[in-house]
C-alpha cells in the first residue's frame, strides 16, 4: 500500500486528559502505568531509586493510573508503589488484583492451597495484605487476576460487593476471563444489586485480536472499560529485536523467562514479522517509534480506555508516553488493520458482514456494534 504523506497534527492527548473507565465516574489517564517492574524479585524489574524516576516522570506529566497486584515481585511491587504514593494518595487512582497464589509461585514457603483463587477467603485475606503493603486504608479498583474456573460466580460476585460496601475497596474489576463471565457477572450483579465490573484487562496487540471477538462486544454492551495489557508483545513490537537477534537468544538462558519465551513466540510466525515491517515502516513516515505506533492503534480502537504501559526505565517511559502525542490517520490504520487481520474470523462472526443480505438494506447499525460487521470484512481467506 502506498505511504501515507500527510503530516499528522492531531493527537490522542495528553496524560491529564481524563477519561472515564467503564459505567463509573472514575477519572483515569489514558495510559495506565503497570508495575510489575517495580522491584526486582521477578527478574525483570529495577530497584527502588529506578523506579521511583519511573513513576515520579509519569505523575509529574500528569498521570494517575497505576496498576500492581498481590503477587507482583512477591509483594515488593505494591510495597514500592505504596511508598512513592504517601503523600499522593488522593490525586491517584490505585488498582490490584487477587487470585495468584504467591506460595505456589515461590520455591520454598510452605504451599497453601486457599492462597489463590476466586473465592471469598482469599479475596480477604489478600485485600488485607495489599492494604498494609501499600500503606493506605482503600484500594481504588480491586480486579479478579485470573479466573479460575472453580468459584461459583455469585460468590465471587457478593463477596466483592462485600468489600465495597465495607469501604476497603471503591470499584471491582476483571482480568483474563472469557466474556461469558462477565456477561453473567454482570448481569448477577445489576439485578442482585450488587457492585459491578467497570474494567476488564486482557491481551491485546496487533499481533493478537482474538479480544476484538467476544470480550469487546461483551464490554461494549455492558458499559465495561477495556485496559488491555501485552500491548508492545512483550518489546516485540518495539523493533529492538531482529531474526538474527532472537535466533540467538533461542540458544542463551536469557530464553527461560516468561518475557523471551513470548518473544521467542511471536517471532516463531512469519506473519508477525510483516506486521511489524509495517508498522516500522509507519514510524518511519510519522518520525516516530514502533512501540508509539503500535500504541497509538490500540488507543484508536474500539472500547479501549487506557492500554498499560510497562517500563524498567524512565527513557522507555518516555518513549511509551509520546504514543499519545499524534495521531495515526484513518489510512495509517487501515494499513494496519488489514495486514494484522485474522486469518480466520471465529462463527457466528463471520457471517455479519454480509447480515443485510438476510434481514434488510439500509438499516442503521447501533454505533457500539459497528465494530463486529467490520471484523468479517477484514477476515482473510
Amino acid at each position: 500500500m502506498a505511504q501515507d504523506s500527510t503530516v499528522i497534527k492531531e493527537t490522542i492527548g495528553a496524560l491529564d486528559d481524563y477519561v472515564l473507565l467503564g459505567r463509573s465516574g472514575l477519572r483515569v489517564s489514558p495510559l495506565c502505568l503497570g508495575t510489575v517492574t517495580f522491584g526486582e524479585k521477578f527478574g525483570l524489574g529495577s530497584n527502588f531509586e529506578e523506579s521511583k524516576k519511573v513513576f515520579d516522570y509519569y505523575y509529574e506529566k500528569g498521570g494517575n493510573f497505576f496498576d500492581t497486584a498481590n503477587a507482583y515481585n512477591f509483594g515488593e511491587s505494591e510495597e514500592f508503589l505504596g511508598k512513592y504514593v504517601a503523600d499522593k494518595r488522593s490525586h491517584v487512582v490505585i488498582a490490584t488484583k487477587y487470585a495468584e497464589n504467591a506460595s505456589a509461585l515461590m520455591p520454598n514457603p510452605r504451599y497453601n492451597p486457599n492462597a489463590g483463587g476466586n473465592h471469598r477467603k482469599c479475596l480477604a485475606e489478600n485485600l488485607d495484605e495489599s492494604l498494609k503493603r501499600l500503606g493506605t486504608g482503600y484500594i481504588d479498583i480491586m480486579y479478579v487476576h485470573i479466573w479460575e474456573f472453580r468459584t461459583p460466580i455469585e460468590e465471587v460476585m457478593r463477596s466483592l460487593d462485600d468489600v465495597v460496601r465495607s469501604g476497603k475497596v471503591l470499584y471491582v474489576a476483571l482480568s483474563d476471563a472469557p466474556a461469558w463471565v462477565l456477561s453473567r457477572a454482570n448481569t448477577m450483579a445489576e439485578l442482585r444489586g450488587w457492585s459491578q465490573f467497570i474494567g476488564l484487562q486482557t491481551r491485546y496487540n496487533i499481533l493478537n485480536r482474538s479480544m476484538e471477538c467476544d470480550i469487546q462486544t461483551a464490554c461494549a454492551e455492558l458499559d465495561v472499560g477495556i485496559v488491555p495489557w501485552g500491548c508492545i508483545a512483550e518489546g516485540f513490537l518495539t523493533g529492538k529485536y531482529t531474526r538474527e537477534s532472537v535466533a540467538n537468544l533461542m540458544t542463551s538462558d536469557n530464553m527461560s523467562s516468561q518475557r523471551f519465551n513470548s518473544v521467542k513466540r511471536s517471532a516463531a510466525n512469519e506473519q508477525n514479522w510483516k506486521i511489524l515491517d509495517e508498522i516500522t515502516a509507519i514510524a518511519a513516515e510519522t518520525k516516530r517509534s514502533p512501540a508509539q505506533v503500535a500504541l497509538n492503534w490500540i488507543s484508536q480502537k474500539p472500547g479501549i480506555t487506557s492500554p498499560l504501559i510497562g517500563a524498567r526505565t524512565k527513557d522507555q517511559l518516555v518513549d511509551n508516553l509520546g504514543a499519545l502525542e499524534f495521531k495515526l490517520t484513518p489510512e495509517q490504520m487501515a494499513r494496519l488493520d488489514d495486514i494484522s487481520a485474522p486469518k480466520e474470523i471465529p462463527f457466528p462472526y463471520s457471517i455479519y458482514s454480509n447480515l443485510e443480505k438476510y434481514v434488510g438494506k439500509g438499516i442503521q447499525i447501533p454505533a457500539k456494534y459497528k465494530p463486529i460487521f467490520m471484523m468479517g470484512a477484514q477476515e482473510k481467506f
